[in-house]
């Protein structure tokens, strides 16, 4: 029966198959969620940069790991075809061959992709880390009345950081970039601060200003429906590591590189809180992280 000369050499690719159980089965360590033993949600500087970029190693490892695997498949396949044929077939041969070698540059390629999302990953956490290290200086000491919050969760994205002081809240994003290189070898670190537009030296950016204006629209809102009164809300995006130029910026969100951050959110004043309202928002923030921390555990794994 001709049907079994192609359903046979099935048996040889068993072995590969039970070996790509084996790394879906490890791949699971990667989905491990940590879980609070208290009310209060793990909340850290970079949480969701922190997920997404477990996420990426996942990828990287599934495609290492699954690529050789699943482009060899053709190959082992068409070896065993040979054990119940007569008579070879070159052209079938060719097929498997390029069969295995489109295989071979698709997962090139993914991993190429993941090398290169999990560096701009690292860059991003690595800046999220270093705001949110200079911001923990706002509470040190405890009698200070500034409140710090991580990677706060809104209806559709995630603002980095939210400081809550005496005269108003602050909206941080914060922006990674890597430096530029000039024609001399040199490394420009300048960024001018248009009304709409970041212009960096090769290249210029509308999402950022974008992003912390609609974190600042939507925190704004939301704050005011719940406290009732209007609350004095900042907007302050951080490009750490580059130099600042705001001859051409607007008023109403601050671009800083991130040094001396605590103390220039110390010296900004843009309102005030009385003590009931200022209590109500930390309340209202930790409520709401803790509220979607808790809906985010409770998610099955995928």
């Amino acid at each position: 029966m001709v049907w079994l000369e192609y359903l046979l050499p099935l048996i040889f690719l068993f072995p590969m198959a039970a070996m790509g159980g084996i790394v879906l089965a490890l791949r699971s360590l990667h989905d491990a969620r940590v879980e609070s033993p208290f009310d209060a949600p793990l909340r850290e500087p970079g949480q969701a940069l922190r997920h997404r970029l477990d996420q990426a190693f996942s990828s990287l490892f599934l495609n290492g790991a699954l690529g050789p695997i699943i482009s060899l498949a053709p190959l082992v396949y068409g070896m065993g075809r040979m054990l119940f044929v007569s008579q070879q077939d070159w052209v079938e041969w060719a097929l498997y061959g390029l069969l295995s070698t489109l295989l071979v540059l698709t997962f090139s390629l993914l991993l190429i992709r993941d090398y290169q999302r999990i560096r701009r990953l690292k860059l991003g956490l690595a800046c999220e880390l270093a705001v949110g290290q200079e911001l923990e200086r706002l509470i040190r000491p405890e009698a200070h009345p500034y409140y710090v919050f991580h990677d706060v969760p809104t209806d559709s994205f995630t603002i980095d950081h939210v400081v809550v002081t005496p005269y108003g809240v602050f909206v941080l994003e914060t922006r990674a970039r890597a430096l530029a290189i000039g024609s001399d070898g040199r490394e420009l670190n300048t960024v001018a601060v248009e009304r709409e537009r970041l212009r960096f030296p090769h290249w210029h950016e509308r999402r950022p200003l974008h992003k912390t204006r609609q974190a600042v629209s939507w925190l704004t809102q939301w704050l005011e429906r719940r406290c009732g009164v209007p609350v004095p809300v900042r907007g302050v995006l951080v490009l750490p590591g580059w130099e600042i130029d705001i001859t051409e910026a607007t008023g109403d969100v601050l671009v800083v590189s991130g040094e001396q951050l605590a103390k220039q959110l110390t010296d900004l004043k843009p309102g005030t809180l009385s003590d009931p309202i200022h209590d109500k928002i930390i309340y209202l923030l930790m409520e709401r992280a803790r509220l979607v921390e808790l809906r985010h555990l409770r998610q099955p794994s995928v």
